[in-house]
């Protein structure tokens, strides 16, 4: 298997993915290896990348919301699921509010639920194509399950925010940063590693047989926990830190570079 990361990672600056990178996909697919698009993105953000990839025949997963849902690209069978615990919405949304940063949470899976407007909320709605939802309260709006929450803003307001978000939520709910600019709350123990776990042993692959590959803060577990971890050249240094290889950037194919070294 290899689970590869998008924004940052298989996607280039531009927020495209090279032929080079497509055709190595391809290859591998063929070859009977297994692929993950591991994103913190929803959904609909993923699918219809997948699909551009030729990702929808067989072999391929999805793991969306940063490990909140696995779905079988081929079926678009939900395969897992997790939800954030009930009672604190009010609480996240209103450290938000002292933090000076915008606050978004999701219905379904191409849905965007904010009060809020920046540059870092336009920017997920913009990648993701979702369809904005701006309620009078979000508070009394969002009475569902939802996946996750997502807190955005100036880098150094995202950073002074994460320890007061994380002293708040304890073991209740895990908050990290998955970009400078955001900031990710998510059900507790489910990220991206968390979700691959699920996906091997459903599919019956050993942990030494998974290759994972990404550059943010978000990835680190997901590499931490694959038998050969990879970070991108134009990673965090974190990420770096937590990879056995790294590989050459987004912009230069990095991901193309792995499968051929290692898979093909």
């Amino acid at each position: 298997m290899i689970a590869l990361d998008l924004d940052g990672t298989l996607v280039d600056s531009k927020k495209n993915i090279s032929e080079k990178n497509k055709q190595s996909l391809q290859q591998t697919v063929k070859k009977g290896v297994h692929v993950v698009l591991a994103s913190g993105r929803p959904v609909k953000g993923v699918l219809p990348t997948a699909k551009k990839l030729g990702l929808n025949q067989q072999n391929a997963y999805i793991v969306a919301f940063n490990g909140g849902r696995i779905i079988e690209i081929a079926t678009e069978k939900c395969l897992f699921e997790a939800d954030l615990p009930e009672g604190y919405l009010s609480q996240m949304y209103d450290l938000s509010r002292k933090c000076d940063i915008g606050f978004m949470t999701y219905q379904g899976n191409d849905k965007l639920i904010t009060e809020d407007d920046n540059e870092y909320i336009q920017l997920e709605l913009r990648v993701n194509q979702l369809e904005r939802v701006t309620p009078k309260s979000i508070k009394e709006y969002v009475n569902f399950p939802v996946a996750k929450y997502l807190l955005a803003g100036e880098p150094q307001k995202i950073e002074k925010a994460e320890p007061l978000f994380k002293e708040v939520a304890g073991d209740k709910l895990n908050v990290f940063r998955s970009d400078p600019f955001f900031l990710e709350i998510l059900p507790p123990k489910i990220d991206k590693a968390y979700a691959l776990q699920k996906l091997i042993q459903k599919l019956g692959i050993k942990r030494e047989e998974v290759i994972a590959c990404g550059d943010g803060y978000n990835d680190i577990t997901m590499l931490q926990f694959a038998g050969l971890g990879v970070a991108m050249e134009n990673a965090t240094e974190q990420t770096k830190k937590s990879a056995d290889y790294i590989t050459l950037s987004n912009d230069d194919d990095g991901v193309a570079f792995v499968i051929q070294k290692f898979i093909l």
